[in-house]
């Protein structure tokens, strides 16, 4: 059996989908901790960078994660590679 050259639809959206996500993630990430110290302004009496930090960017993980799962399962369902429920 003789391979295709090109990567499989499947996997070429699984790869985009996730260095995506990882690129969101890496964004978020470092975008806060460069830019804490411009935030400088009190948010209910903590420095807003330290409230950004600790809180948003772990929102932002949270969707994140939200987003692969939803996506891949539509992706297994499309390309026909889903378990059931």
């Amino acid at each position: 059996m003789q391979e295709s050259p090109r990567p499989h639809p499947y996997w070429r959206s699984t790869l985009r989908l996730t260095g995506g996500l990882f690129l969101l993630w890496l964004a978020v990430t470092f975008g806060i901790a460069y830019f804490a110290r411009e935030l400088d302004f009190t948010f209910f009496r903590w420095p807003f960078s330290f409230w950004t930090a600790a809180q948003g960017s772990l929102i932002v993980y949270v969707l994140i994660i939200w987003i692969y799962a939803r996506r891949m399962d539509a992706l297994d369902r499309e390309h026909g590679l889903d378990e059931g429920d």
